[in-house]
């Protein structure tokens, strides 16, 4: 039914000067991506020896939550020399987690008013490799643990593949809280059934109340809180309040990954259209279009497989500024994004030189961009100008 609506430390220093590849027209994908910088950058390890890290939060102070996908929420902070160094206790109080497969700890996400109120949010797997759902939840942080943790969202029905859970979270202007949620690969038409939290894109209160004006709220047999559906498995998100616009993108099958500009009840195909094909390289669907379908603003075939995202505004770049970059594992490169009303434009492909694949990007408010590698021993990079 179709709906509508222990590795050394890093320091590379990359100069303008010099190599040809870093001249300003540079190498061209076969996307037609750039694959040149347009500003000197060094990047610094500031944390390694993570399990598969996966999200990044910077406190008021300073300090740094991340997300191990493991089930650990670890702090990075500075020690008596002002230098950055991993806590070696994780902080106590996390939920239990499925950590399985794709399946594990995902999101932080500070409260607006985190700095009086110490809450955050955290979305992973819960359940049982049978049973499992995404769950996100509230708590308050102390510095060191978790307290007052309050079950806000518990995806339906369980489900019994441990993939596809999607796990992004960013709050709307009016803060309410979106959820990015994946279609389990399982049964991939699920994310066109407003019976199923699978395939959508939730919003929900900070407390876990339904908004009463999503799109489907009164509808026989919709789940209130489906704010929008047809997706395939949205790992990155990314809210611009002051635009009151949405970004999110998905990871596609064989191709057909996608940044979309999500708005209330639209419907962004999967499985309908992509423009990927099923890994044999059998067809999914003769669409690429169809009548009620949301085109994506971007598309990327052959596959980058998309994973964080960050929106970039910060003095230290000047000439990245107004651009999403989005994180990329299959790649194991940063794509910079730049918009100009919306529409994104030329592409820049950032960070090859690491030859890492790349869970997430986020932008400091001193102007840094941060990092994280998806291994092991992960670690967590710091971007700064040369």
């Amino acid at each position: 039914m179709l709906h509508r609506p222990r590795r050394p430390s890093l320091a590379l220093v990359m100069t303008l000067a010099g190599a040809a590849w870093l001249a300003g027209t540079g190498a061209r994908a076969a996307d037609g991506a750039t694959s040149s910088s347009a500003a000197a950058y060094r990047i610094d390890t500031i944390a390694e020896a993570l399990d598969h890290p996966w999200s990044l939060a910077v406190l008021p102070d300073g300090r740094l939550l991340v997300t191990e996908r493991a089930g650990r929420l670890r702090v990075i902070e500075r020690d008596a020399a002002g230098a950055p160094r991993l806590r070696a206790a994780p902080v106590e109080g996390v939920p239990t987690v499925l950590a399985r497969g794709q399946s594990g700890l995902f999101d932080v996400l500070l409260d607006p008013d985190f700095a009086s109120n110490g809450l955050l949010y955290l979305s992973f797997a819960h359940g049982t490799p049978a049973a499992n759902h995404l769950r996100v939840v509230r708590a308050r942080f102390d510095g060191t643990r978790l307290d007052d943790i309050r079950v806000l969202f518990t995806s339906r029905p369980a489900k019994s593949h441990a993939q596809h859970f999607g796990g992004r979270m960013a709050l709307l202007a009016d803060g309410t809280l979106v959820v990015g949620m994946g279609d389990g690969n399982l049964e991939r038409t699920d994310a066109q059934r407003l019976s199923t939290h699978l395939g959508k894109i939730v919003r929900i209160g900070r407390d876990g109340t339904v908004p009463a004006d999503n799109p489907f709220v009164g509808r026989a047999g919709a789940l209130p809180e489906i704010y929008s559906i047809g997706h395939r498995n949205p790992q990155g998100m990314v809210s611009l309040p002051a635009r009151r616009v949405l970004y999110a993108h998905e990871h596609g099958s064989k191709g057909g990954d996608e940044l979309n500009l999500i708005e209330s009840g639209a419907n962004y195909g999967w499985p309908v259209t992509t423009g990927g094909v099923d890994y044999t390289g059998a067809r999914i669907t003769p669409y690429r279009a169809y009548p009620g379908i949301t085109p994506p603003l971007a598309e990327w075939t052959p596959s980058i497989a998309p994973a964080g995202m960050a929106y970039y505004d910060g003095a230290l770049f000047p000439a990245w500024r107004g651009s999403l970059f989005v994180a990329a594992l299959k790649e194991k490169s940063v794509r910079r994004v730049p918009l100009a009303d919306g529409v994104p434009g030329p592409q820049e492909t950032l960070f090859t030189e690491l030859g890492e694949r790349l869970r997430d990007v986020r932008a400091g408010p001193d102007g840094v961009l941060y990092l994280l590698t998806d291994a092991e021993r992960g670690r967590v990079l710091r971007v700064a100008p040369r």
